[in-house]
């Protein structure tokens, strides 16, 4: 976000961003994916102590599990809720072990597979292709987005404005849409948006998404070759701040893998590259994932206070109080590090330390019944929410807090 120099009037509708953001981070199904998980389950487990825990992680990585949550089998301890994706053909030696260890376990999911084959339907596949009537209700490809996209900078170029500040690992485009927003109907609302305008990507991690519809459903890090058999980097663990401390891996195979140096994907470079030469304009950073039903600020690396720690609390609190009207869900709120864990060489931690003092992550829907695949008949109610939140995050924008605004930009 960003405040220009003058005010200006437009209008756009607030609710679309808000389905698209929710569409980078849950992708949807176009095959069947040759039927891969078939049988598969999703559990989950409480260890109730680090007894459990220790055995828990042991045959974690002898099966060599899925880990929905948390992100790496090393935040297994007492307490932890666990969700593991399991193949079909180590499900029933997980289970038996379970049962033989006396350990209390939940399925989830059942059968993957019939999950992923209910998310979507032919119907609401046919309705995604008229760009005109683009329906913001379900999950879409790459190449859908891209074009609806470019659609919308054609018909509305007088709001929107496309531009691309890079290319992927793949070659593919790193798009950006730069929109002038208003609301029509909230007096409060037009008057902020009439002092903003908003930066927009829908997909950041343009080839993990692509590979996601094609191959593997529940791909999460970049596509990149390092010189090793496992591809692909957390993109979310290669930011030059603290970069492959605690709470990231070196090991490539790993989904929590930091990369062979800070900034080695070409997309983190490219978007740190953009941020870093308008930074002294943005106000905030807000960056979406899944799941958990929480609104994270930084630290992320580190059990500490942030300097504007008030302000950034505050926006939060109202954020998520407001979120809770829309459909009474409840989100947590707090530091990343506290929330959820320890994690170094995230973006969150990066923007705030490179000077924007409002930096925040939301964890969307749900807590764990759908997991990474909520359905698409909850995509509006999840953008109504999270988009009111997001308004009263903005509204906090024109609030200010200039003595903590300065201790940020030297925050160390």
């Amino acid at each position: 976000m960003k405040f220009p120099g003058k005010s200006r009037s437009s209008t756009a509708a607030f609710l679309p961003v808000c389905c698209l953001f929710l569409k980078i981070l849950q992708p949807g199904h176009s095959r069947l994916y040759n039927n891969r998980y078939a049988g598969d389950k999703v559990i989950r487990l409480t260890p109730k102590s680090e007894e459990e825990a220790y055995a828990l992680k042991k045959i974690y990585h002898q099966l060599k599990v899925d880990l929905w949550q948390p992100s790496s089998i090393s935040y297994v301890s007492e307490g932890t809720i666990t969700d593991i994706h399991i193949h079909q053909n180590a499900s029933r030696a997980l289970l038996t072990f379970l049962q033989e260890a006396n350990i209390q376990y939940k399925i989830l999911i059942g059968d993957l597979q019939e999950a992923l084959e209910n998310g979507n339907s032919l119907g609401t596949q046919r309705r995604r292709r008229s760009l005109s009537k683009y329906n913001y209700e379900v999950y879409h490809s790459l190449e859908e987005i891209q074009c609806w996209m470019h659609h919308l900078n054609n018909t509305r170029s007088d709001l929107i404005q496309m531009f691309s500040i890079g290319r992927s690992y793949e070659g593919r485009a790193l798009f950006i849409l730069k929109a002038l927003l208003t609301y029509r109907s909230d007096p409060a609302m037009r008057k902020m948006l009439n002092h903003l305008y908003f930066y927009i990507m829908p997909v950041f991690n343009v080839d993990g998404y692509h590979f996601s519809w094609t191959h593997d459903r529940f791909w999460r890090k970049t596509r990149s070759r390092n010189g090793f058999h496992c591809r692909g980097v957390d993109a979310n663990r290669n930011w030059k701040v603290k970069w492959c401390g605690e709470g990231a891996s070196l090991h490539p195979c790993d989904d929590t893998y930091c990369g062979p140096f800070p900034e080695s994907e070409p997309e983190v470079k490219a978007v740190s590259k953009f941020l870093r030469k308008h930074r002294n304009h943005i106000k905030a950073y807000l960056s979406f994932h899944a799941y958990a039903q929480m609104l994270l600020y930084p630290y992320s690396y580190k059990y500490a206070t942030i300097p504007n720690f008030g302000c950034v609390e505050s926006a939060a609190h109202e954020a998520v109080k407001a979120l809770q009207s829309v459909h009474g869900v409840q989100y947590k709120y707090g530091p990343a590090s506290s929330m959820l864990y320890v994690s170094s060489g995230s973006s969150l931690d990066w923007a705030y330390k490179t000077g924007i003092p409002y930096a925040f992550a939301f964890e969307l829907r749900d807590t764990g019944h759908f997991g990474f695949l909520l359905p698409e008949m909850l995509i509006r109610p999840t953008c109504m929410e999270t988009m009111l939140a997001v308004k009263n995050i903005t509204m906090h924008l024109l609030k200010k807090c200039p003595k903590e605004r300065r201790r940020v930009n030297s925050a160390t």
